[in-house]
């Protein structure tokens, strides 16, 4: 069965199976502020209210969409966990991005109409669709977004360049503490606790994301915790000392 893609629409507005019919109100949620929205009028907040039509529940292990769907729209993710994902040519999972709350999924489908990847939610999840030609056809008419929009492809430049240096430059235990004190960031913007963790991910994808072994990972964590730097249970991870680790990182650069 092939996946639907998030925004196909039937005639008069009847949305696929799988789509739920709500109405999602950029200006009343939450995140606002660090989804598109930002910065716009009371009147432009509006237009992009009209914009986003409908909200999608997505359940833990279900895909968002799959490497070679018809890129339609991007998704906005308003709770919940995702990863992406490709498959190398020996059949082996790459894990290429996390995503949270507040952060726009579907960027890779914008040049040449097809998704490159798969989107796959590790919790369950609901998503605000965001049709690609409507938010293209708005941002020409309002500044605002549209700026927004070009921060959002550079902050993924950006994400993607972070990678490589990570990938490239970082032994084992440096590549799992920049993991853990980017998640803090991001979750710190949230208003969450900069220093409680919960790892959606298993130590097998974090591998797959960080270019090393799941047992290679496990020992990092053990280490640290070893040196006092944090404390581990499970999927939950304590950082106890963020001036060291964020030391560690610095003395490798």
């Amino acid at each position: 069965m092939s996946t639907p893609t998030p925004d196909q629409t039937l005639p008069e507005g009847a949305f696929l199976q799988g789509l739920q019919s709500l109405r999602a109100a950029c200006s009343n949620c939450n995140l606002r502020e660090l989804c598109l929205p930002v910065g716009l009028s009371a009147d432009e907040m509006q237009r992009v209210d009209e914009l986003v039509r409908t909200r999608r529940q997505v359940l833990r292990g279900e895909h968002l969409f799959r490497t070679g769907d018809a890129f339609h729209s991007l998704v906005a993710v308003r709770t919940g966990f995702f990863k992406t994902k490709v498959l190398l040519a020996d059949g082996r999972e790459q894990v290429t991005g996390f995503h949270m709350a507040g952060e726009v999924i579907g960027l890779d489908g914008i040049g040449n109409e097809r998704h490159t990847c798969d989107a796959v939610a590790l919790e369950d999840s609901e998503v605000c669709v965001l049709p690609y030609g409507r938010l293209a056809g708005l941002s020409r008419e309002v500044e605002a977004l549209h700026r927004r929009l070009h921060q959002i492809m550079s902050s993924e430049i950006v994400r993607e360049h972070g990678v490589m240096l990570l990938l490239g430059s970082m032994r084992a235990g440096e590549r799992v503490v920049a993991f853990l004190l980017n998640l803090s960031r991001r979750l710190a913007m949230r208003g969450y606790s900069e220093r409680d963790l919960h790892l959606r991910m298993t130590r097998e994808e974090l591998g797959s994301y960080l270019g090393v072994k799941l047992e290679t990972v496990s020992r990092a964590l053990s280490k640290l915790q070893a040196d006092g730097l944090l404390e581990v249970s499970r999927r939950n991870v304590r950082l106890l000392d963020l001036p060291a680790l964020r030391a560690l990182l610095a003395k490798s650069e």
